[in-house]
């Protein structure tokens, strides 16, 4: 006789089954979720194993079924329960290679069994996008390009002409005079340059198209060097990287593809970048840049290697590095990022020079449109950039605030792999500290080899016999502050589209913005002018993101330029309630179409700082902040977050100095300290302040954390 099973008893079993998987629903959508206080403390003294911090795992060596063993349990046992899976050099099978698959077959299964997380890293060290030499290999066709001078020069005097063939590879050519620096852009007609040099001395520089990449360090690269023999694709070529993921992606799909969102979370890609000679270039730009600008880019593409620029060609360029950083945005991240949805996995990825806007925007367009379609965008701290009492910077604000913005509840940090001295683990507790208050949420480890030569893999302070206790307290930390929606109400525009313009100084203006920011204890996300103009929503006088999260408040730094879209949804956002505040700014240029048409406009807005700076007039117009000291005190930064019945504050004190302070928090109900290290929870005292707030004293020892919850009565 068949038995019936009731629906209530299969939708148990169902519930059972995804939450065996490890897994919530919501963290599988890999979106913002919305816990109560009690379901986030309900995990909090053991997280769930997504949360924990990873290592980078390279395997040098032969690494047998034995070694990935003992590795992994090491690992488990210092509370580490994921690994970047990295290929490396004599595994005893080449990178992509059959035996490669296997063993990372085999290592998967393993990881299964132990119940912890892989990530793989999608290329043969780095940077990503030239499989392993199977690029340059198999479909050279595909491989980066670029637009360079040409070698031979052509000098002429007034009234001398030319009229000669170029060769096909030939793209543009322009007339440079000695005398007085005056630039001519040449017309190329049919193939032919027919011209006739008026009075003076003229260099005519021509420049072509060729395929030449970015060095890259490969596995299978026999001289074990870096260097460009392993080329990578062509990032502004949708095709391309699909050429790329089928080398890559599909084959570990092929043989794990089973445990893809499972055991297996995502693909870690590396610092894409166009760290070459000379611009992008794909066979496509200049059509795409005629759609997008309503202008021919070709014939002015030899001026644009002029030392000094004119107001045009500065413009002309500004117009070339929006074009070529949106093909870069959508055929090579956004393909990847659409590809790893599809077989739920996360694309984790970090840029080049994320310390550096400025090398940043060169090698790479625009951060914020890079990583808009990202999982989990991230930065790198690997040389240095980040060192208690000495090197303490803003740049991890850049990828936590994307994904604010982008509505990802994760951003990524690569810490240590360089770093020289190496810390000891305070110190490194610290480093990983810097950058947590600032919004990151996964720590990713690297200097920690493979065992396979006999090695323990532990380096350094990961020997410490407190590791353990650390590595939890990243787990636990990462775990909170990914949880609820990020609660900052005040942006910072980037001035992305003023450094194309060659106006570099913005830059430091809003860096030191930023600092003054959380200096005082004004927490805020970094946001783009594209995301003002056409992906906030504006609703009750505020900004919406993806998040969830609405900014109250925009501040605009000093800049150069600004897109009309961005300028109208100013306007419409101060209409409806919200604040700008303009600093430095007099007039700008409003770019509508394109930068070489684009009208200088007055930039008015009812706050105003002509000084450029964060002045205490600027101060008290930003309002009361959700944190607020009874003194200043510039080492103690914070970040807040909501759940849906409680607040939390990540409160850090960088310094080397206790700090006895009273602080006035944003939030009503009981206030509690959760102990990240013990995973411990204790009530603490506090008052009613005034509607919404609570105050109540805080010490905090020098690099000390501490998370404080206001939970709902």
């Amino acid at each position: 006789m068949k038995k019936i099973v009731s629906p209530l008893i299969l939708s148990l079993v169902l519930l059972l089954i995804l939450v065996s998987c490890g897994k919530s629903a919501d963290e599988k959508s890999g979106k913002i979720n919305n816990p109560s206080a009690s379901e986030v403390l309900g995990n909090f003294a053991a997280p769930p194993v997504e949360y924990s911090l990873s290592f980078y795992w390279g395997w040098d060596g032969n690494v047998t079924e034995e070694v990935m063993a003992r590795d992994m349990d090491t690992f488990r046992a210092n509370n580490v329960h994921i690994v970047s899976l990295e290929a490396g050099y004599e595994m005893g099978a080449s990178y992509l290679s059959d035996g490669w698959f296997m063993k990372v077959d085999t290592a998967v299964q393993l990881a299964k069994e132990r119940d912890m997380r892989l990530y793989l890293v999608d290329e043969g060290k780095y940077p990503s996008g030239f499989a392993g030499g199977m690029i340059a290999d198999k479909v050279p066709e595909l491989g980066m390009k670029t637009v360079v001078p040409c070698d031979t020069l052509i000098i002429l005097k007034g009234n001398e002409s030319i009229n000669i063939t170029l060769p096909e590879e030939v793209l543009s050519a322009t007339a440079f005079n000695k005398e007085d620096n005056l630039i001519e852009v040449l017309e190329i007609k049919e193939g032919s340059l027919n011209w006739e040099a008026p009075e003076g001395e003229w260099t005519i520089v021509m420049v072509k198209h060729l395929l030449r990449s970015s060095p890259t360090r490969s596995v299978n690269n026999p001289t074990r060097g870096k260097d460009p023999s392993h080329a990578l694709i062509d990032y502004l070529d949708a095709d391309a990287t699909g050429k790329f993921i089928e080398f890559t992606h599909e084959e570990y799909k092929k043989y794990v593809g089973e445990e893809f969102g499972k055991t297996i979370l995502g693909f870690r890609g590396d610092e894409p970048d166009y760290s070459i000679r000379g611009f992008p270039w794909t066979p496509s730009l200049f059509d795409a840049f005629k759609s997008r600008k309503g202008y021919d880019l070709q014939p002015f593409v030899a001026a644009l290697f002029a030392e000094q620029l004119t107001d045009e060609l500065r413009r002309v360029k500004a117009d070339y590095w929006d074009v070529w950083s949106a093909l870069f945005a959508d055929h090579f991240f956004k393909v990847q990022a659409d590809w790893c949805a599809a077989n739920n996995l996360d694309y984790l990825v970090h840029l080049n020079h994320e310390d550096d806007m400025i090398k940043l925007v060169r090698s790479e367009g625009d951060l914020f449109r890079t990583l808009r379609s990202v999982q989990m965008p991230g930065v790198d701290a690997i040389w240095h950039q980040i060192w208690p009492g000495e090197v303490n910077p803003l740049f991890p604000k850049y990828a936590s605030s994307v994904a604010h913005l982008n509505g990802q509840p994760r951003s990524f940090t690569e810490s240590f792999a360089a770093y020289m001295p190496r810390p000891d683990l305070d110190q490194a507790k610290w480093i990983l500290d810097q950058q947590l208050v600032r919004g990151i949420n996964m720590v990713e480890v690297m200097f920690v080899p493979a065992s396979s030569r006999g090695r323990s893999g532990m380096m350094g302070w990961l020997a410490d016999e407190r590791f353990p206790e650390v590595a939890k307290y990243i787990h636990r930390a990462c775990y909170l502050l990914s949880q609820g929606t990020p609660a900052a109400k005040l942006a910072l525009l980037y001035p992305v589209s003023s450094i194309w313009l060659g106006d570099h100084a913005v830059d430091s203006c809003a860096g030191t913005i930023m600092q003054q920011l959380l200096d005082t204890q004004n927490d805020f996300d970094l946001i783009d002018e594209e995301a003002i103009a056409s992906q906030l929503i504006l609703q009750d006088g505020g900004f919406i993101n993806k998040s969830g999260q609405t900014y109250t408040t925009i501040i605009v730094p000093p800049l150069t330029a600004l897109s009309s879209g961005a300028i109208d949804r100013l306007r419409a956002f101060q209409s409806e309630g919200g604040r700008v505040i303009s600093i430095g700014n007099d007039s700008i240029l409003s770019v509508n179409e394109n930068f070489r048409n684009a009208e200088r406009i007055p930039f008015r807005w009812d706050i105003e700082e002509p000084s450029g700076m964060l002045t205490p007039e600027v101060l008290d117009a930003l309002g009361g902040s959700d944190f607020q000291l009874d003194r200043p005190s510039p080492t103690v930064k914070y970040i807040h977050r909501r759940w849906k019945d409680a607040d939390i504050y990540f409160v850090f004190n960088e310094g080397e100095e206790r700090q006895e302070l009273n602080v006035t928090l944003a939030g009503t109900g009981d206030l509690q300290a959760w102990d990240a290290m013990t995973g411990q929870v204790a009530d603490l005292p506090a008052e009613v302040a005034e509607k919404g707030y609570i105050t109540t004293g805080l010490t905090l020892e020098p690099r000390e954390t501490r998370f404080l919850v206001i939970a709902k009565k």
